[in-house]
């Protein structure tokens, strides 16, 4: 380790003026410190030691390229083409997170093409540079709103994705905090899946600052009723929020055509892979208005004219008032991001192309409808919320007299990653579990997903 040297340390503790290391932790109280020494397993001492643990844990883990994958909910297994991988590993794009305008070599200019290319898919001018997850993205957002509304209180989805839930409400503070927004729960039709909208009426009030909903919703069910959801928020002083999956956008209705004012969605199906997690991102738009823009808490890059003619320049604007410019005080935290992913998204995008995400968006819109048609032709399995979805679907299975988790474990066996079981976070569904289909997959493959689901229930 660097500077662990004992004459080091103290060299250091005598130029901040500490005599010992534990001056330095004195502003922890007493019972929060650890007494006992962690239980840790025997330190490697070798790079090929390492490397064999490393090798032997992997091994363990059973991945989508060896199995056949109907997961989703939230990371989804989507085609990445080559040339993303290619060009995300070239150097002028691996440096260092941030730094001065010496190590861009063109990065900033790739970054404003990302930023360029979501704000035409979603039909927005401003877009910030991309953050941590979907879940950030939400939770910023709907922190944007408060500031703008100067409100406290926000309603969602009640069939939202627990973990996505969970950051919006971490965001949204402790109700002791100063800045607490209240997370109020919209509920659902239970035979559509989507927004009650005579909930969403009686719940709204001069107090909320924003009508939060997702399209495709958590369960896959396209919001139809988006004018609606935002007429009704607009009508009492509210922001509408909306949250997408980007690689749906060249076959659904980009938000602001139904009046969404701020666009949040993840960036993980736009040329990246799932990493065990590590793929994700999230991204927020606006309209190119001061009341939006000036609440970004992201970095974003502007463009502008140089003195040569044709001549163009990339930059940073509105850096001051991210907490990269102003610390603590800044709009909301910055922090690192996934900005080597917005470069990915740039080249995945650029490939397809209005016709592309057309072409994509009919291929897995045809194969998820197939697949919900050929599975609910297996004795006991039936599909929820069958009214209109598009790459994930609801599949209950309580007329099965099994519970989904035994019916994942016979799977696993048989090489294949079942549907997410939703049965604990959504009891009120019953047995059920979520099925993604996407581009990936064939008719062979969901043929045998089904003939599978067959033996497994005899």
């Amino acid at each position: 380790m660097a500077n662990s040297v004992a004459d080091i340390k103290q060299a250091m503790l005598d130029d901040i003026g500490a005599k010992e290391i534990e001056e330095l932790f004195e502003q922890i109280p007493e019972d929060h410190r650890l007494k006992d020494e962690l239980r840790l397993p025997k330190a490697l001492r070798s790079e090929a030691e390492l490397k064999r643990h490393l090798l032997d844990l992997l091994s363990k883990t059973g991945s989508c390229e060896e199995n056949l994958s109907f997961l989703g909910a939230g990371c989804w297994q989507h085609h990445v083409p080559a040339v993303c991988d290619e060009i995300t590993g070239r150097a002028e794009f691996l440096t260092n997170v941030w730094g001065s305008p010496s190590s861009d070599h063109g990065r900033n200019q790739a970054w404003f093409e990302y930023c360029s290319q979501i704000g035409e898919l979603v039909q927005m001018d401003m877009v910030g540079l991309p953050v941590y997850s979907y879940g950030c993205a939400a939770g910023h957002a709907i922190r944007m709103a408060s500031r703008i509304t100067g409100r406290h209180r926000v309603l969602v989805p009640g069939l939202s994705d627990p973990e996505r839930l969970s950051v919006i409400r971490n965001y949204c503070e402790p109700e002791e905090m100063a800045s607490h927004i209240a997370v109020v729960p919209i509920d659902y039709d239970v035979a559509t899946g989507l927004l009650d909208l005579d909930d969403l009426r009686a719940k709204i009030s001069d107090e909320t600052a924003a009508v939060y909903f997702e399209n495709p919703s958590y369960a896959g069910v396209i919001e139809r009723q988006g004018a609606a959801i935002a007429e009704i928020a607009r009508a009492s002083g509210a922001e509408t929020i909306v949250g997408v999956d980007p690689i749906s956008l060249g076959v659904i209705k980009a938000p602001a055509d139904y009046g969404a004012d701020i666009v949040v969605g993840t960036t993980q199906p736009l040329g990246v892979h799932m990493n065990t997690g590590g793929g994700v991102g999230g991204f927020i738009a606006s309209r190119d208005e001061e009341k939006y823009v000036r609440e970004y808490n992201t970095l974003n890059i502007s463009i502008t004219e140089t003195e040569k003619d044709g001549q163009y320049g990339f930059g940073l604007s509105c850096a001051h008032q991210t907490s990269y410019g102003m610390r603590e005080k800044g709009k909301d935290w910055t922090g690192n991001s996934t900005y080597l992913w917005a470069i990915a998204g740039a080249v995945y995008m650029s490939l397809l192309g209005p016709d592309g995400f057309r072409e994509v968006g009919r291929l897995i819109l045809q194969r998820a409808h197939y697949a919900a048609a050929v599975l609910a032709r297996v004795p006991g399995l039936r599909i929820g919320f069958p009214s209109g979805f598009f790459k994930e679907f609801v599949v209950r299975f309580d007329d099965t007299g099994r519970t989904v988790d035994e019916v994942n474990g016979r799977l696993r066996e048989r090489g294949i990653f079942g549907g997410k079981d939703l049965s604990a976070e959504f009891p009120e569904l019953g047995q059920c579990a979520l099925y993604c289909i996407t581009e990936i997959h064939t008719k062979g493959d969901i043929d045998r997903l089904a003939n599978e689901l067959r033996e497994v229930l005899r």
